[in-house]
Parts: C-alpha cells; structure tokens; sequence
C-alpha cells in the first residue's frame, strides 16, 4: 500500500508496524501541556512537543493526526482524572471538594496551559467545540450530578437555577484564574459555596 502525498509531506506514518506503546501517551500529553503553556496553542507544534518528550514525530503520529486531535484528546483524559465527583453526603461538601480539588488542578502546572488555551478559543472555532465537548461538558456534568443528588436528598428548593449554579461556580474560578491572578485558595472556595452557591439553591 502506498503511503500518501499528504501523510508523507506531514511526516505521518501509516498506521501499521510495532505496537502502539501505551506507556508513552501520558509523557506526551504532558510534553503538549507544557509546550502550549510556554507558547500557546497556535504556536504549538508537533516537532516541539516530540522534542520536549524526546520522542519521534512518528510516534506521535501513531497516536494523534494532528495537534488539534492530541490537545482534545489531552483535555479530555484531563477531565477524566481530575473532575471526580465528591459524593459526601451533603450539598456543601460536595460543593466544597469539588470546586477545591478543581482550584488545585487549575493551580497547578496545568493552569498556565488552560489560560493558554482558552486565550484561543474565540479565535479556534474547532477548538472552541471540541473544548466545550469535553473538558466543558465533564465539569458541568458533575456540578449538575452534585445538585441532582442534592435535590434527591431534599436539600434544594423547588425553584433552584441549577444551570446558573452550575456557570456561576465554573465562571468564579475562571475568572480569577484569568483575569485576577488572585489566588484558588481554600478562603475563596468557602466563600464561593457560602455566600453566593448555596443561598443560591439551598433549602432555607
């Protein structure tokens, strides 16, 4: 079989030969994190993130078609691992683990890479979809979860908004992430579930 114009020219590889070594995927969605927090997505490049995981375009090829396809691929295992959903027993305490193990994953070496890549989303339109398809959507789906379970144990009122709940508490962290710079401390998660998320929807 021949292998294409287009792959070649792009330096892919076709899709047979060795196994596919799985071991290697998260080394090179953490290479792809790191290179789109120092030089944002549109610079970010398939030659740069082989480099900084030492590995061969090839490999990286084997796995992704393009760096739109490995940065969705890496939102989504993101979303996997880090937006568990809390089940405490109680609307406060899910409320409260959620959104702080959420501050500490955009605290993190993460974060610069996430500002990088929501800079870009305006101007991405793929992107933009891919990124609410994934990421978006996993944090919303557990926020909505956390008061499903809330409002089965009673501990929501009839008329709660829900869906605003659930923007409001993406939207505080967001936006000190984004455009503050103060910190995602522990005073500013209490305070978000305190004085704003549950007089929100909670049971007087």
């Amino acid at each position: 079989m021949a292998v294409s114009t287009t792959a070649f020219n792009e330096g892919r590889v076709p899709q047979r030969g060795r196994p596919r070594d799985a071991s290697r995927d998260d080394a090179l969605r953490q290479a792809a994190l790191e290179v789109m927090a120092e030089v944002g997505y549109r610079a970010l490049t398939m030659d740069a993130v082989a480099a900084r995981a030492r590995a061969g375009k090839a490999t990286i090829y084997r796995r992704w078609e393009s760096k739109l396809d490995l940065v969705i691929d890496t939102c989504t295992q993101l979303a996997t691992q880090n937006l568990a959903a809390p089940d405490t027993g109680s609307l406060a305490g899910d409320l409260r683990e959620f959104l702080s193990s959420f501050a500490a994953f955009l605290s993190g070496p993460i974060g610069k890479a996430a500002q990088a890549l929501v800079g870009e989303l305006p101007h991405e339109p793929e992107l933009a979809a891919a990124f609410r398809e994934t990421f978006l959507i996993s944090q919303r789906d557990v926020l909505r979860g956390i008061l499903d379970r809330a409002a089965e144990r009673g501990e929501l009122r009839a008329d709660a908004p829900r869906g605003m709940a659930v923007e409001i508490a993406g939207a505080a962290l967001i936006y000190r992430l984004m455009l503050t710079g103060d910190p995602l401390d522990e005073p500013f998660v209490e305070k978000v579930v305190e004085q704003v998320l549950l007089p929100l929807v909670q049971v007087s």
